[in-house]
């Protein structure tokens, strides 16, 4: 099977040379010295390697069993998961005062990363909780926070979010699932919910749901939606474990991939529930849960895509094909090994590049959320709900792509599932429909965010780019990076006036071309990235660096980005501009 190890050296690279996180004033980062994130990474790195990585297939051949309405994770789960929770791996950005490490978002972003390569099913148990705590944190009273939120924080408890019910997905207006006001203030939770990670398990001893439903004369749609703290076992006044609640699972759910995390269909038959946040603002208090959820989809994408992209470099060095065009290149053999060829460089390279762009993206989207949450910075807020879309959106869809393309260097072994390329495939699939499909986003990019605030988020966006290629005027070796930079922002800014001119008088033309604008939004956001690179390993390399190999990589690889995948930024352009008639063209019958 693939074996996984972490890409420290790149992490340490965008922490420290790209995003320079140590002299950012966002609290806490003057403590992230390149020694201390280092010890972390590693330490880290040990425990993706060791401990997940040799559960990754056992989750994928065995899965999860419900038996006697108890769900089972598979062999070697339990252990994994008390090594992370004795390690404080499930709580490193969370607060001190119930119990957490209080590191920043970012730091927790990167130790994800591995995490998630090494084995996304597990990573979901503790994954999902970590949304969980975040909007009881937020949104809970006092009382509710110190009940719950210690014994989560330390995954003794874990947590869900219950959205979707088999009638409704994005739509969550008609949702049915009901609950009913009683004297004590609490309410009795009826409906059945779907498609619930880590429902049920035997990790923890209880599991705190968020269920969302709706309450007597709340009104229709979104505007009557509560949120409920659901919990599978009553916790009682001094915090002790209760009677079980009237929660049950009726399905694990057998899916395409991440089989060793529970996908459930949780049925509550007037169970316990007490409201969190405001009555009727449930969709507020939950999206704190959905936000969070889609930056760490988003990198989901592109960690399953690393750890397939390892495997498939190793195979192209191992594997003799051929001889390579120009020569011999292996002469002591019979064969040069696959890496030879030209074509499976373009592969090869299409990965690397993306990869390291899409790292640097998803970090630097988490320092926006530190600072964001850190320093009460509207700006970076403003910024962040920009780019999440794109990096949830645009980061999976190009993840999955990825992962097809290490498979497909591995030519028919690749699909053969005991080698294991299929998985990466399999489990990547998912994160391009959960947390909001990505045409959703797309969507949800385009109707909402780019107007948001009057334009000012976007408007900051091109001038954070004009402002990147101004910097590098003069110098010939950014050019490679700031012409196609340059080109691709205003084929972006083209786009947004075709929307523009557009919406009003006749919304399909925009919503049309949403999908294709959200990649080139994407490939903008890559192209900044790659650009800011470059300019971080060329002053290394001036400043006499040692590694200079990592450096000149580092520009070649960025310099591939720019060359190759920018330019489909003009084909994105040309299809939004083309608008909705072909799209719209036929009625609903001639299809």
């Amino acid at each position: 099977m693939p074996n996984y190890t972490a890409n420290i050296r790149d992490m340490q690279f965008v922490l420290h040379e790209l995003l320079k996180i140590s002299g950012q004033d966002v609290p806490g980062y003057a403590d992230l010295e390149r020694a201390f994130t280092e010890a972390v990474l590693d330490a880290a790195g040990k425990v993706a390697s060791e401990v997940l990585a040799p559960l990754n297939a056992v989750g994928d051949h065995e899965g999860c069993k419900l038996e006697n309405g108890a769900v089972r994770v598979p062999a070697g789960f339990d252990k994994a998961f008390a090594a992370m929770k004795e390690g404080g791996w499930t709580a490193l950005d969370c607060n001190p005062d119930y119990g957490g490490q209080g590191m920043p978002y970012v730091i927790n972003c990167a130790v994800g990363e591995m995490f998630v390569s090494a084995n996304m099913a597990f990573n979901m148990y503790q994954g999902l909780t970590h949304g969980a705590v975040s909007a009881i944190e937020a949104h809970g009273t006092e009382a509710q926070k110190a009940t719950y939120l210690p014994k989560m924080v330390a995954c003794d408890w874990t947590g869900t979010m219950n959205l979707t019910e088999p009638h409704c997905g994005t739509d969550l207006g008609l949702l049915r699932t009901k609950a009913e006001p009683q004297a004590d203030g609490s309410y009795k939770i009826t409906g059945t919910k779907i498609f619930i990670s880590a429902g049920d398990h035997d990790l923890a001893e209880n599991i705190i749901h968020l269920v969302l439903a709706k309450v007597p004369g709340g009104g229709e749609g979104t505007k009557g939606i509560s949120l409920f703290i659901v919990p599978k076992v009553l916790v009682n006044a001094d915090g002790s474990l209760g009677a079980r609640n009237a929660v049950s699972v009726g399905k694990v759910e057998h899916k395409m991939g991440i089989h060793g995390s529970a996908t459930c269909v949780m049925n509550y038959d007037g169970a316990t529930g007490y409201l969190l946040g405001d009555l009727h603002k449930g969709m507020r208090a939950m999206f704190t849960m959905m936000n969070e959820a889609r930056l760490g989809v988003g990198l989901q994408g592109y960690a399953v895509a690393e750890a397939a992209y390892q495997a498939a470099l190793a195979y192209a060095k191992d594997r003799l094909q051929g001889r390579a065009v120009t020569g011999v290149a292996n002469p002591a053999g019979p064969a040069d090994p696959l890496i030879v060829h030209p074509d499976i460089r373009r592969a090869l390279m299409d990965q690397k590049s993306f990869l390291e762009g899409a790292r640097a993206f998803t970090f630097w989207g988490a320092t926006l959320i530190d600072r964001a949450h850190g320093l009460k910075d509207a700006e970076a807020e403003g910024l962040i709900s920009l780019m999440t879309p794109v990096i949830k959106g645009f980061l999976t869809d190009k993840g999955f792509e990825a992962c097809v393309q290490a498979q497909q260097v591995w030519g028919g072994h690749g699909y053969i599932e005991e080698q294991g390329m299929s998985q990466f495939v399999r489990d990547a699939r998912i994160t391009m429909i959960y947390e909001g499909a990505n045409g959703v986003q797309a969507l949800d990019l385009v109707g909402r965010k780019l107007a948001a605030e009057g334009g000012k988020p976007l408007m900051g966006f091109f001038e954070m780019v004009k402002a990147e290629c101004k910097a590098h005027d003069g110098d010939d070796r950014m050019k490679p990076f700031t012409d196609p930079l340059k080109a691709a922002s205003k084929q972006m800014q083209a786009a947004g006036m075709f929307f523009l001119q557009n919406a009003a008088k006749n919304p399909d033309a925009a919503l049309s071309g949403s999908y294709d604008f959200m990649h080139l939004m994407g490939h903008v956001c890559l192209g900044l990235m790659w650009t800011r690179m470059a300019a971080a390993a060329h002053a290394a390399l001036e400043g006499g660096a040692s590694d200079r190999a990592f450096y000149e990589a580092k520009i070649t690889t960025g310099r591939y980005y720019m060359a190759r995948h920018l330019p489909a930024c003009g084909l994105h352009l040309a299809r939004i501009e083309s608008g909705s008639e072909t799209v719209m063209g036929l009625s609903v019958d001639q299809f």
